[in-house]
């Protein structure tokens, strides 16, 4: 119950509450893919046909902490507007940059509107589903750290101190193996949300190829991506 208290915190003491208080009828939309090669035409058609009238497309990987046409997205949206991202996965890079990037809109009373998820924040129903977000982020950081304090208390009592700590434990490859098979969850995606590289999901998790070559179908219509 603490970690879920202490999530909710982080978006805002009613998470519920009316944001934008006055919204405005201006809808500004932000487009991402990961290289220059892929095309951004189906997410621009997206967000024109949701009303947007000023659109920043970028072509920056998600792991790439310097977008700036998403900084010079967050710096023309003002109070009362709505950001609209074709999905969730072209706006943050985890769950808790999600998390995080939401908390500040909503701070500057900005709205976030998300086409591929159906979601918006302008709506009770979309701010309860941030809401479920920010506690089910943190609920993954504490199994994260509990996982790895388990490591170093284990190594302790076998004589071992320092040295690098073991990130990897059986929460987290257990958290990775129920997301893999969904097709909304990019490895990246997957990897940056669990504090680890590609490259450590792919040593620990021998079946990862075959666990995404029997994903599920999605459960929502409407992909842009």
């Amino acid at each position: 119950m603490d970690s879920l208290a202490s999530a909710l915190s982080t978006v805002d003491d009613d998470p519920l509450g009316t944001f934008p208080l006055h919204p405005t009828e201006i809808r500004i939309g932000y487009a991402r893919v990961s290289t220059g090669g892929q095309k951004l035409d189906r997410q621009i058609d997206a967000l024109i046909l949701a009303g947007c009238w000023r659109i920043f497309p970028e072509k920056k990987s998600g792991k790439n902490d310097l977008r700036p046409e998403l900084k010079a997205c967050h710096a023309f949206l003002q109070s009362g507007d709505t950001l609209v991202v074709p999905s969730l996965d072209r706006y943050g890079r985890s769950l808790q940059d999600l998390v995080n990037m939401v908390g500040s809109l909503r701070e500057r009373q900005i709205g976030l509107t998300s086409l591929h998820e159906r979601l918006d924040t302008t709506t009770p129903g979309g701010r309860l589903i941030f809401h479920v977000f920010a506690a089910l982020a943190e609920f993954i950081r504490e199994l994260i750290v509990q996982g790895t304090n388990e490591g170093l208390a284990a190594a302790r009592a076998r004589g071992r101190v320092g040295g690098r700590p073991t990130v990897v434990n059986d929460n987290l490859l257990r958290a990775a193996r129920d997301m893999l098979p969904n097709p909304e969850n990019s490895i990246e995606t997957i990897a940056a949300l669990l504090g680890v590289s590609v490259g450590t999901l792919y040593n620990h998790i021998p079946d990862l190829k075959e666990l995404r070559t029997s994903r599920i179908p999605a459960q929502l219509d409407g992909s842009t991506r």
